[in-house]
């Protein structure tokens, strides 16, 4: 009797735990450590039965024990004295530290009492967190193969059976290729992970990037404006330039995050005086074309008040955009619009910011407030710059969402530009509204107000209303002058493929409707812009955006001819 069970163990690794499976007990599914733990909570419960045999294969597994490994010698190894040996018990309810609550009571219960081949302390302690030696192991074996071994010869009706051992061996010797392969594979899984956590970036950062690729080029006359007279002749070939960005997010609780961005980029600017000569065709991301890999933002942002108020620090490269946020779905210089003015309200989010701060609080479900305070030159440690002595933006603004189909945004940003650095329209309208005053330092009051409605899930309307009040701050007696700029945006998500989008957007560029006293100021016309695109998403990371944009009257000057702008945008993610 005892040849044949030993051979049956012999050639069944996994006899012992399906026996003891099969009779009620629970099977711990061994898994590596993690956080400290010597096994993870994802285990089989007890009274466990088995059904297929996959099931069957699971319970195998000839992996050596990690005492194997004399690096891997658990801790607690040397706990116990010498001669401090485990007494056999009879009742689960002996040991003083395991508790009807504990994961494995169930399995530990039924060994205890029903087998009777699981031993405890001279302190009547289990210890059940405590890594098992070696000798702990062989002891705690040997009891429960006598015990099978005495189940087995009496033969019992309701306990294990010289059949039921029969019918193992034979599944197992039928699916033997199987959990060789099921063996290997996880073998695998198990070195590739190793070489994972060796050679993993970093456990706190993680990286992602964009590659874009543009080709552009510009049709018309050059527009008259800024003392250049208007050419007939188009001064632009086309072009194809590119912009990479590697992101690089930062986590130390999980809930925060710091991000700092590298940016290379050589997309032309077309307003140049010796190109299109209008600030109107500037593209959604444009540069001076010196190629110059730089750190492009540096910013942190961690939540308070249990995760409904948010404080986010910026030391380089953030407008206010970044601060609060347009509504538009077609912000992204990389995946929206293909013009710099078609993004979101120029005179109310290029107001002027470089690095700054901000809180942002959630009211309820429906209205979140963000206020803030931004410096252009908050490095700059000359006399008129730095944080407080230089331009500046104090902004705030108030989101309303009453539903997932409606969106509404309302701000307000007091801004300073410094003499010689004023640009009231982000570099989008006339060149009267850029810099009315002649260089002098300018503050301005910004409103904005945007709207969002998703009519359907494939159509989305909205748009912005933006006006600025601006006045020189070296001349008391003259009066305010008034900017404004809008627009009317049709989305399309979803538009033929799934994440792709379809945009129309008809606006009108930063344009002076009240000049002053004399109206010395005001644009005499009005330019229009129409703009469409189609972002084609061909996978999750690459998406190909084909668009045109048209101004007419450019610069706001009647005489001047329509300026077409072209583009092919290909945006690679990863």
């Amino acid at each position: 009797m005892k040849k044949l069970i030993w051979n049956t163990f012999k050639h069944s690794p996994g006899v012992f735990s399906v026996a003891l499976l099969m009779a009620g007990s629970a099977i711990a599914t061994e898994t590596s450590p993690k956080n400290g733990e010597s096994l993870n909570q994802n285990l089989l419960q007890a009274n466990t039965t088995i059904s297929s045999p996959l099931e069957i294969a699971q319970v195998f597994d000839s992996r050596p024990m990690p005492m194997d490994d004399p690096s891997l010698t658990p801790v607690g190894f040397s706990d116990l004295e010498d001669g401090e040996y485990m007494d056999q018990v009879t009742s689960v309810t002996q040991l003083s530290d395991v508790q009807p609550t504990d994961w494995a009571f169930q399995a530990l219960q039924s060994l205890v009492e029903r087998y009777g081949c699981i031993a405890g302390y001279p302190d009547g302690t289990y210890k059940g967190n405590r890594a098992m030696t070696r000798f702990e192991f062989a002891a705690g074996l040997n009891a429960c193969l006598d015990r099978i071994t005495e189940l087995i010869a009496a033969a019992t009706s309701d306990l294990v059976t010289r059949e039921d051992l029969a019918v193992l061996q034979r599944l197992q010797e039928e699916f033997a290729a199987e959990l060789a392969a099921l063996r290997g594979r996880v073998d695998s899984l198990e070195a590739r992970t190793a070489e994972l956590e060796t050679n993993q970036f970093s456990t706190t950062t993680k990286l992602n990037g964009e590659v874009l690729f543009w080709l552009s080029d510009t049709w018309g006359e050059r527009a008259a404006g800024r003392g250049t007279p208007q050419s007939d002749d188009d001064k632009t070939e086309a072009t194809l330039a590119y912009r990479v960005r590697l992101n690089f997010d930062t986590s130390f609780t999980g809930k925060d995050r710091l991000r700092t961005r590298l940016q290379a980029r050589n997309v032309p600017n077309y307003s140049g005086r010796d190109l299109t000569n209008s600030l109107m065709t500037r593209l959604g991301t444009d540069d001076d074309l010196d190629d110059d890999f730089a750190i492009d933002k540096i910013a942190y942002r961690f939540p308070l008040l249990n995760g409904r108020g948010q404080i986010e620090l910026a030391a380089n490269g953030y407008g206010l955009d970044d601060f609060m946020g347009p509504i538009t779905p077609l912000e992204s210089s990389g995946a929206g619009s293909i013009s710099r003015f078609g993004r979101f309200n120029p005179t109310f989010y290029r107001a002027p910011s470089d690095a700054g701060f901000k809180f942002a609080y959630t009211l309820n479900d429906a209205i979140k407030v963000t206020v803030g305070y931004a410096a252009p030159d908050a490095e700059d440690p000359r006399e008129g710059r730095g944080v407080f002595n230089g331009g500046f933006s104090g902004f705030g603004q108030v989101r309303f969402e009453p539903n997932d189909r409606l969106a509404f945004q309302a701000g307000y940003v007091r801004s300073y530009h410094t003499k010689g650095d004023v640009n009231l329209t982000g570099s989008t309208g006339g060149f009267t509204g850029r810099d009315p005053f002649g260089g002098v330092g300018t503050s301005a009051d910004n409103l904005n107000f945007e709207a969002q409605w998703l009519v359907t899930n494939g159509f989305q309307l909205g748009g912005w209303f933006g006006a600025s009040f601006a006045r020189p701050e070296d001349d008391d007696d003259t009066d305010d002058i008034t900017i404004i700029n809008g627009a009317l945006t049709l989305a399309f998500p979803d538009l033929l493929k799934e994440g792709s989008l379809g945009g129309i957007i008809v606006g009108v560029p930063p344009i002076v409707t009240d000049g002053g006293d004399d109206d010395s100021l005001k644009d005499d016309d009005t330019s229009i812009h129409i703009e469409v695109l189609y972002r084609f998403q061909m996978n999750d990371n690459i998406a190909i955006t084909p668009g045109l944009f048209v101004i007419t009257n450019p610069n706001h000057i009647e005489d001047n001819e329509t300026l077409w702008v072209g583009t092919v945008r290909t945006q690679f993610r990863f």
